[in-house]
């Protein structure tokens, strides 16, 4: 073991297989949190570059799979409908994946936490945030900002589910939705961290040693998410962006 995971105890490798399960599980129920599950639940015993080496695999692979669920023509038409978010995304995602050993990751977990807990906090209370149509400037504005976090922390979901849940999509295309964009996100994720030096010969094998736990968590979590209405989904999305938000800023500020 020592000569693949040279980093890592068998207690400390069991440990992140079984949070690859959980964050799997849970991406499989509302479609998003696998990179905030395993970026949370690794740097509890590993530095934050390991942890983001590790989660980029079982990101793209988990990602292909949610955006190809409903077959390939319907993934090229949410292609074609979110452009402006996904070129948007990619742009500034590959820029700032080269700051991501500069930047203190105290900053950047304020800096996605607190929206997200503030946005969640009033959408569970009651008060419907929703816009009445799509822009192009909102769409590239929130695009953008997905790839900046996404680039530096692998973590892009908290706004695009925000503005998507703010558009009040059907669960079964946000989920299809959410699979194109955060796997056109997962490509460039890899190339952008096999520039950085995250992603390199020793911390490619344990990337890819998460994979088929995510999945099979994610098989899990989807006949869940088969059996629940529009009403739980939304609920159960909002709730999860609630916890994941308050567990960055606790991150941030203990």
């Amino acid at each position: 073991m020592d000569v693949f995971f040279p980093f890592l105890s068998p207690l400390q490798m069991v440990l992140a297989l079984c949070i690859a399960l959980c964050a799997g599980f849970v991406k499989g129920v509302v479609g998003f949190a696998m990179p905030l599950i395993l970026i949370s639940g690794l740097t509890t015993f590993l530095s934050p570059d390991l942890a983001l080496a590790g989660l980029i695999l079982p990101t793209l692979v988990s990602n292909a799979w949610q955006s190809l669920r409903q077959g390939l023509e319907a993934a090229r038409q949410s292609v074609r409908r979110f452009k402006v978010f996904l070129i948007a995304g990619a742009i500034t995602l590959i820029v700032a994946a080269q700051f991501v050993r500069l930047i203190p990751a105290q900053a950047l977990q304020i800096t996605i936490g607190v929206p997200v807990v503030f946005f969640a906090m009033l959408q569970l209370s009651g008060y419907r945030f929703h816009l009445p149509q799509r822009s192009a400037r909102v769409e590239a504005a929130v695009g953008g900002f997905s790839g900046i976090l996404g680039g530096l922390s692998g973590v892009w979901g908290p706004p695009t589910v925000a503005y998507l849940t703010a558009l009040n999509t059907p669960k079964h295309d946000q989920m299809r939705i959410q699979g194109v964009i955060y796997g056109a996100g997962s490509v460039l994720l890899v190339a952008a961290h096999l520039g950085s030096g995250v992603l390199r010969t020793e911390t490619l094998p344990f990337s890819l040693a998460l994979v088929p736990s995510a999945l099979l968590g994610m098989w899990l979590g989807g006949r869940v998410m088969d059996r629940i209405d529009q009403a739980v989904f939304r609920r159960a999305t909002l709730f999860v962006l609630l916890l994941a938000g308050l567990n960055l800023i606790r991150r941030a500020l203990f």
